[in-house]
């Protein structure tokens, strides 16, 4: 399904760092949402401004992760996209009431 409400790239960057099992980096963020260094580098940077995200420096790298209200926005976004991509519903069709005689 074609997705025009959210930006697919920012998406799958920001799903990708709710599974905190992983350590994420700048590289490993790009190569999981399939974007580049300098998409990925901007959208943290972005992302750390308006406290959705923080880092801790590793010498040249930093680990990237989710604060809580990331992880909150993060739930919400999920939620959001997988009612976005659910097959509709089917209706029924009303039902018709038959005449008295």
């Amino acid at each position: 399904m074609e997705n025009i409400l959210f930006k697919d790239k920012q998406i799958r960057i920001l799903l990708a760092l709710r599974d905190a099992s992983q350590s994420w980096y700048i590289a490993t963020l790009a190569k999981a949402s399939d974007t580049t260094y300098v998409h990925a580098c901007n959208l943290v940077n972005a992302c750390e401004r308006m406290g959705i995200t923080e880092s801790e420096k590793h010498g040249k790298i930093k680990r990237i992760r989710l604060t809580e209200k990331g992880a909150k926005i993060a739930e919400m976004v999920a939620s959001a996209y997988a009612l976005l991509n659910a097959e509709p519903e089917k209706k029924k069709p009303p039902e018709v009431k038959e005449k008295e005689a």
